[in-house]
C-alpha cells in the first residue's frame, strides 16, 4: 500500500473532533480537487501488517483512514488486524468507490464532484456522517445547494466545513456564510479545521 504519512494527533474535523486519533494517510486519489492537501508523489510501500504494526504503537484506539481516497487501497485484511488490535477504524472518503465489505466501524463522506463539474457518483449512501466543504461558488457553478447534494445520502449527521481557501479575509467571510447557513437550516453543524487553528497536525 501507497502510505503517505502516519501520524497521531487530534481529530480536526467533523464528529469526532477533539478526539485523539493516529491518521493513516493513503496516498492516490481518482478525483484531483483544488484544495487537496496530500502529496501523492511522496508515499512509503507499506504492508498491512506493517501499517497495523506502526499504528498499534500510538494509545489511541482511535484510527482514521484517510488520503488522498483510502478507498483505492484498504482491505477488509487491513481492517481486521486493527480491530483485533482493538481499534475502532474510521474511513475519510470521497464516496466514489463503495467501501462495503471493509468492516469499518464509521465511514465519513466528504463528496467533491460539485468542485469538479462532475456529475454525482455516489457508491456510498449511507454514511455515518456527511461532510460538505462549504463554497458558495462551487455550489452555484453546480447548480446544487447542500440540501440537494445532502438528498443522495442517508446520512446520520450533516456537517458543512468552510473550504480553505488559503486567504484569510476570504476565509471569514466563508465561515461566517457557513454560519449563517446552519442557523438557517438547523439540521446541519459547522466543522472547522480545527487542527489549523491550534497549529497541530
Amino acid at each position: 500500500m501507497r502510505v503517505n504519512e502516519i501520524f497521531y494527533s487530534l481529530q480536526g474535523e467533523g464528529f469526532f473532533t477533539g478526539t485523539p486519533a493516529v491518521f493513516v494517510r493513503f496516498s492516490g486519489c481518482n478525483l484531483r480537487c483544488p484544495f487537496c492537501d496530500t502529496h501523492h508523489e511522496d508515499f512509503t510501500l507499506m504492508s498491512e501488517e506493517k501499517i497495523a504494526e506502526t499504528v498499534v504503537r500510538y494509545p489511541a484506539r482511535h484510527v482514521v483512514l484517510t488520503g488522498g481516497e483510502p478507498s483505492l487501497q484498504v482491505t477488509p485484511r487491513l481492517v481486521d488486524l486493527l480491530h483485533k488490535a482493538k481499534r475502532f477504524v474510521a474511513m475519510e472518503t470521497n464516496g466514489t468507490r463503495t467501501v462495503d465489505g471493509l468492516g469499518l466501524d464509521w465511514v465519513t463522506v466528504s463528496p467533491k464532484h460539485y468542485f469538479l463539474g462532475q456529475a454525482a457518483a455516489h457508491a456510498v449512501r449511507r454514511p455515518d456522517e456527511l461532510k460538505l466543504v462549504f463554497s458558495p461558488e462551487a455550489f452555484a457553478a453546480a447548480h446544487a445547494s447542500p440540501e440537494d447534494i445532502a438528498a443522495g445520502f442517508q446520512a446520520q449527521h450533516l456537517f458543512l466545513q468552510p473550504c480553505d481557501t488559503g486567504d484569510a479575509a476570504r476565509n471569514r467571510r466563508l465561515l461566517q456564510e457557513a454560519v449563517d447557513y446552519c442557523k438557517a437550516h438547523p439540521h446541519w453543524r459547522l466543522s472547522l479545521q480545527t487542527h489549523k487553528y491550534i497549529g497541530i497536525e
